[in-house]
């Protein structure tokens, strides 16, 4: 069975970091590319950042460049997405998705190129 979980979201001030992390399982280890969505309430979900198989590939939507960093440990079947300089409008439901055919993210992060998606971590930033 093919199973993403997401972890490391909470509850943070302004300006501050988190580190989230989307743990696979049912994958062979660097046989999928991640992307990773955010949905806030009343908005759609929109596409933050992926990563490609091997990790040479990386893409970041441009309201977040600069302050989010993907990666991947493949050892630990494991994809990051650190969170700097947090500020109230990324507060969201974060979503890491998966797709085995490496055609995913190199044409922008988009949300039907996924098959497979986790249930999410709330991310909420508030003084």
């Amino acid at each position: 069975q093919l199973q993403l979980v997401e972890s490391g979201g909470g509850l943070v001030q302004p300006g501050g970091s988190l580190r989230l992390s989307c743990a696979a399982s049912g994958f062979a280890a660097d046989d999928y590319t991640v992307g990773w969505f955010r949905q806030a309430p009343g908005k759609e979900r929109e596409g933050v950042s992926c990563i490609s198989k091997s990790g040479d590939n990386r893409n970041y939507a441009g309201s977040v460049m600069g302050r989010y960093t993907i990666s991947r440990d493949n050892t630990k079947k494991t994809v990051y997405l650190q969170i700097d300089s947090l500020q109230p409008e990324d507060t969201a439901v974060y979503y890491c998705a998966a797709e085995g055919s490496g055609h995913a993210c190199y044409q922008g992060i988009w949300a039907y190129e996924y098959a497979y998606w986790g249930r999410g971590t709330q991310v909420t930033v508030s003084s």
